[in-house]
């Protein structure tokens, strides 16, 4: 542990704190620690549970000051910190693949509430079968719900956001809730340098949580999830859609006051763009993909191609502007999904079919190819995503325009699309049809 200390850019502000090697989940917990979180809400699933044991052993240590309750499933624990934020209390939960899923009723109450929980998602592929490694599928579970969603590529970023996410779902202008997705492994449990900052500008920064009338007391009596049915469901629906769309601007003035107060963050809020000024083509990806595609860019670009990476940061509200900012004028752009959805457009995963959305309006835009890699925590190395340019210019130099998604690093005779669409093969002799 070292103490540093940096100078906020245009301000002349001197930013106290220390530089630690902590993990993504040690760093997710070193926040809520310095926003002093009232209510913690835990029940141990990998990978995501290495933050509360964090958290409970700062609480043990006399570091924090917290209510942490175990609960006896996800269900119950995320029905803790829904209720908890109900009453006024700051709350954070979490959960990973599976877990995830199984308290989705309180999830989506949640966001219906309008309550601003923090919860950070774990990425784990979900059963079965079984496995550990890192998907995208649990946390886009709530993408339709009214959740605010984001995706961290390092664990300063895993810290800084979680900082973020709370200032930005309290806001009156939102009160929605965010969930941080954070790739399993990849980034929950390794080790990186973080700058942790002073609790002084984080408590500038983030001010105290204020659920105003709404607050559930028994001097404020109030209705909390009334049935509503026709009489006023679209009313509820359309306030919380006018939430999410009021969120961009929160977000870009609160990445803004970040900046000014820690001396640190990006000039974008909701993409990370790398190497796109003379880009021809291009790679889209989420999460920790985001490392490996710029050290792929990189090693292209010393062979003289011109290809850049943009890292999607906050998928809800989905960052459209940037996107067609950056993107209508390229050739070709290869969008990498380490999630699926089955049956669907392109027969691609969830980012390539809102990407795709994204630049429809576009009179001008490049040809999109879809790819999914890294299911199951299957590593997507600086290879995989050359390879991914190379298809990349390939299509487009034929000139499709409606490109069946194909999988990178999976083996066998499914690696080839060509298999999918075609007829059944005979069954063998002796197996029934």
């Amino acid at each position: 542990m070292t103490t540093a200390k940096e100078t906020a850019p245009g301000t002349g502000a001197v930013v106290h704190g220390q530089e630690e090697i902590i993990t993504g989940c040690d760093a997710v917990a070193q926040a809520l620690r310095l926003l002093d979180v009232d209510v913690l809400a835990g029940y141990p699933i990998r990978p995501y549970d290495s933050v509360m044991s964090a958290v409970s052993k700062m609480i043990a240590n006399g570091q924090m000051d917290a209510e942490f309750i175990v609960a006896e499933s996800e269900h119950s624990q995320f029905e803790i910190g829904k209720h908890a934020s109900l009453v006024g209390a700051r709350a954070f939960i979490g959960s990973s693949g599976v877990g995830w899923l199984y308290g989705m009723e309180a999830l989506v109450v949640t966001a219906s509430l309008r309550l601003p929980v923090i919860a950070l998602v774990g990425n784990r592929a979900l059963d079965d079968p079984g496995a550990f490694g890192v998907e995208h599928n649990d946390a886009l579970m709530v993408r339709d719900t009214g959740w605010l969603l984001y995706w961290v590529e390092s664990a300063q970023e895993a810290l800084d956001t979680t900082l973020l996410a709370y200032r930005v779902a309290e806001d009156k202008r939102v009160m929605l809730p965010c969930a941080l997705s954070m790739d399993g492994a990849f980034l929950t449990h390794s080790q990186h340098i973080v700058r942790v900052p002073d609790p002084e500008p984080v408590s500038r920064f983030v001010p105290p949580y204020d659920l105003g009338d709404r607050q559930f007391h028994p001097d404020n009596p109030i209705s909390v999830a009334p049935q509503f049915n026709e009489d006023w469901v679209m009313e509820a629906r359309r306030q919380s859609d006018a939430a999410m769309r009021r969120a961009r601007g929160v977000i870009k003035e609160a990445t803004a006051d970040f900046h000014r107060v820690f001396g640190r963050g990006p000039e974008d809020p909701f993409v990370d763009s790398y190497r796109m000024e003379d880009a021809e083509y291009a790679l889209i990806g989420m999460g920790t993909v985001g490392m490996v595609g710029k050290l792929a860019v990189d090693r292209l670009r010393a062979h003289g191609k011109k290809v850049g990476f943009l890292r999607v940061k906050w998928f809800r509200p989905f960052p459209r502007p940037e996107l067609r900012s950056l993107l209508r004028n390229l050739k070709g752009v290869g969008v990498v999904d380490r999630d699926y959805s089955f049956g669907s457009n392109s027969d691609a995963g969830v980012l390539y079919t809102e990407v795709a959305a994204a630049l429809y309006p576009e009179p001008q835009r490049p040809v999109l190819v879809p790819f999914i890699a890294g299911l199951g925590g299957r590593e997507v190395s600086a290879e995989n995503m050359q390879e991914i340019v190379e298809i990349t210019e390939q299509v487009t130099a034929r000139g499709e325009q409606d490109t069946t998604c194909q999988w990178i690093g999976v083996r066998g005779p499914e690696a080839d699309p060509r298999h999918a669409a075609g007829p059944s093969p005979e069954p063998a002799e002796g197996v029934a049809r």
